[in-house]
């Protein structure tokens, strides 16, 4: 008689490997989040306007981009585990470092080093998921993550007021050292290698570039990764400016400030979770479909609130317009690593390279429009997020025509 183990043992299992792919992917709006409410105090401290201070989002943002990049093939060649570990470590250092910044200008650069290394965990986690699953099977496991990845915007603004109220901004940046450090030992510890040796990539740079060219012939590829990145520059036009909307222009304590961005938060995780349910239903590509649309619609009356100067018409925009990123981010993901299993790291590296350089565009954007009022960040939401329907509708129309 066959033996297999019992069936409480693979959920744990599985549960464990869920919440350590979710907190991978979460160390990004982990280290975006937590110390948003601290944005105004830096700047105070450092005597630096707004969009200088949003500058180290930038660099954060930029350091995942190129930490996705330098990862990706190194973990198609060596394994998913190794790099992992060694960069999950790194980006601990790394926030250690953050909180005995000198200046800004310091500040700025050792956040681009964070970001670089928790790029590192961001890429092997997508990795991995392709690595285990494709087509609608990824986009509902991606879908599950964001129950982890929205914990992250729900818990990292309330516990960076938390640690606010008892320490600096520095304080901040030391325990996200702390979360790092057990994140590190936790993967170490529990992270199975999906990657076995013998579908490894066996070259170097060469075989890399010739990846990189692959995707970058692949339309769909391109599209999937060109929209979803779109999305989530529109998501980081909010993060970004969110802060000064709320409590600067509107003049809501942080504590309020931090009640709405977890209200928003559960908003993306709900989206996601029914996500999951309905990729059984309906293809990844129409569910896309329609999350965009939602998306730009919210985005429109985002628009008209800021103009009218309505908090309410505010909120109830940005609430939907984060519900749809919750169901345009696990799709788009899937639909554009669907058919590159064989380099899956690469794919999610170039994918999410592409994700953090438009994100990285949108936080100076609304910086340097003014904080004084919601329109420029109503007005950066509403660009991407007409981007990027229209980037989808062109891959439809290309596909159809004659």
């Amino acid at each position: 008689m066959e033996v297999t183990a019992p069936a409480p043992a693979r959920r744990r299992d599985g549960a464990v490997l869920l919440a350590l792919l979710g907190a991978l992917t979460a160390i990004g709006p982990l280290s975006l989040d937590m110390y948003l409410p601290a944005l105004p105090q830096i700047a105070d401290g450092f005597a630096v306007s707004d969009a200088g201070v949003q500058l180290s989002l930038t660099a954060c943002l930029l350091g995942l981009a190129l930490g996705q990049l330098l990862t990706g093939p190194l973990s198609d060649r060596w394994g998913r585990r190794r790099p992992v570990v060694a960069g999950v470590a790194a980006y601990a250092v790394a926030s250690l470092l953050c909180a005995f910044a000198p200046s800004a200008g310091a500040l700025v650069a050792l956040r681009f080093a964070q970001g670089l290394a928790g790029g590192v965990g961001v890429v092997v986690a997508r990795a991995v998921v392709r690595d285990m699953y494709s087509g609608a099977a990824a986009a509902r496991y991606f879908s599950r993550l964001t129950l982890v990845f929205g914990l992250a915007p729900i818990a990292a603004p309330a516990l960076g007021s938390v640690v606010l109220r008892f320490t600096s901004w520095r304080g901040v940046f030391v325990a996200l050292a702390l979360i790092g450090a057990l994140l590190a030992a936790a993967v170490a510890w529990r992270l199975p290698e999906t990657l076995p040796a013998q579908r490894r990539s066996a070259g170097g740079l060469t075989t890399t570039l010739s990846t990189v060219r692959l995707l970058a012939s692949d339309r769909s590829f391109i599209v999937y990764a060109l929209a979803q990145s779109l999305a989530f520059a529109g998501l980081f036009a909010y993060i970004s400016g969110s802060s000064f909307v709320f409590q600067d222009v509107f003049g809501l304590p942080g504590g309020v400030f931090s009640l709405l961005f977890g209200l928003n938060a559960v908003g993306l995780v709900a989206a996601g979770q029914l996500n999951a349910r309905l990729v059984d239903r309906y293809p990844p590509r129409r569910l896309l479909w329609i999350a965009l649309a939602v998306g730009l619609g919210a985005a429109v009356v985002l628009l008209v609130g800021a103009a009218l100067g309505s908090l309410a018409l505010i909120v109830l925009a940005l609430f939907v317009f984060v519900a749809s990123v919750g169901m345009v981010l696990p799709n788009g993901v899937a639909l554009a690593l669907d058919g590159h299993g064989r380099h899956a790291g690469t794919a999610a590296a170039a994918m999410g390279a592409v994700q953090s350089t438009v994100g990285a565009v949108a936080a100076p954007l609304v910086g340097l429009a003014g904080t004084s009022s919601a329109l420029p960040m109503a007005a950066v939401i509403a660009g991407t997020a007409a981007l990027s329907l229209a980037t989808v509708a062109a891959l439809r129309h290309t596909a159809t025509a004659p």
